[in-house]
């Protein structure tokens, strides 16, 4: 009995003890002077990041804190990431982190009107992802993505996308491609009646020619639909952006009439139709203008010099226009309108812009509509509808006469 006695004491001041030691070890403040972010890499666990908790001074006791884990916590998923540990925090709250996967997140905004270039750009700046598309070409990046033989060009969509340390560029991106599908499936329901696309690419072309063209929300639908008249009628569409795009690397800032005869496939000065693929990202907006461009008789723009534009239903008024707001330029003339507000830090670079204005057509005063211009060259794919007819004059021409 006196033995017997003797074990219930020992095993209850042991579980006693125990049970204190427990309570310490959970109770205990971390060893932090200021804030800092606990990095868990993927596949660590938490007996490991106990210790290594330990070893760096943080907290004592990971002998204590691994068992609690392993029974109140069995079957909880120890997500990678970071952990925002502050001064103050004790253990408990460490492990209510953990519980919940509170894990830090950062975010990256790809830019409506950013080509492909650019979106690699900001991805290889964004330090926080895990860079593994480094030293891919385009083709190769899309190949890894799992879309072999998809054009990179406009097939992510523009948004803020939240992530985590440990993220891949390749996963962040693949997150970009399925909403892009997904905007682009949700909008091709949509369409209008008489949108004149055979496919849902088609329309991903002309939202990017929108999108390069205005930044004015209320004109997207009225330039789609200057865009569709003009293919309808057997007019080339005349848009800078795609010269510009085709172009590539070699476009310094200023458009010439020798780029603008240039045989480029996006030179749509020369070739019929759309261009073979985007040239920029879209967003919802210009994808539902796409689809459902406004009905009327202009055939022309201008740049006001404001972003917006002046439309034309024949050659007259639009040399009208071009002499008013092209050839005598205010001081404060802008192509695109003017910030409202400045944009949300993100780890993305700003927004490129072209220099000087994009219109569709500013011809020169008094040339006549019938005046020769380029033989128009096939239109490489794919196309809304045939369009052979010469151009009319050109914005180049009005830009040599100022």
């Amino acid at each position: 009995m006196v033995l017997l006695q003797s074990v219930l004491v020992l095993g209850g001041l042991s579980l006693g003890g125990s049970a204190w030691k427990l309570h310490s070890a959970l109770e205990q403040p971390l060893n932090l002077a200021q804030e800092q972010l606990l990095d868990v890499p993927a596949g660590a666990t938490p007996s490991g990041t106990f210790n290594r908790l330990e070893a760096d001074g943080l907290l004592k006791d990971a002998f204590w804190l691994r068992l609690y884990w392993r029974f109140n916590s069995a079957g909880v998923p120890f997500h990678s990431g970071e952990y925002r540990l502050t001064p103050g925090m004790d253990v408990r709250g460490l492990l209510a982190l953990w519980q919940r996967g509170e894990v830090v997140q950062y975010s990256l905004t790809l830019v409506e009107g950013w080509n492909f270039r650019q979106v690699r750009s900001a991805l290889a700046k964004t330090e926080k992802l895990q860079q593994t598309l480094t030293g891919l070409s385009d083709s190769e990046v899309m190949t890894k993505l799992g879309h072999k033989d998809v054009f990179a060009e406009g097939r992510f969509f523009p948004d803020t996308y939240r992530f985590v340390r440990g993220m891949t560029d390749a996963e962040l991106l693949e997150k970009a491609y399925e909403r892009l599908d997904s905007v682009l499936a949700q909008e091709w329901q949509k369409r209008s009646a008489d949108a004149p696309y055979t496919e849902p690419y088609q329309a991903l072309i002309m939202a990017s020619l929108v999108e390069k063209e205005t930044g004015v929300p209320q004109e997207r639908g009225l330039i789609a639909g200057v865009f569709v008249r003009r293919m309808q009628q057997g007019m080339l569409l005349q848009t800078d952006p795609t010269v510009i795009y085709g172009l590539g690397e070699r476009y310094t800032g200023k458009l010439t009439r020798a780029h603008l005869r240039e045989a480029t496939p996006y030179n749509t000065y020369v070739n019929a139709g759309l261009p073979p693929t985007p040239i920029a990202m879209v967003g919802r907006e210009s994808i539902h203008a796409a689809l459902n461009p406004v009905p009327g008789n202009s055939l022309y723009f201008v740049a006001r010099g404001d972003g917006s534009h002046v439309f034309s239903d024949d050659l007259d008024s639009h040399n009208n226009a071009v002499r008013e707001f092209q050839l005598k330029r205010r001081a404060d003339y802008r192509s695109s309108p003017a910030p409202t507000a400045a944009p949300a830090a993100t780890p993305a670079p700003a927004a490129a812009s072209a220099p000087g204005p994009a219109p569709v057509q500013t011809p020169a005063v008094g040339v006549p509509e019938t005046a020769p211009a380029p033989a128009a060259a096939p239109a490489p794919e794919p196309t809304v509808a045939p369009a052979p007819a010469a151009p009319a004059p050109t914005d180049a021409e009005a830009k040599d006469s100022q």
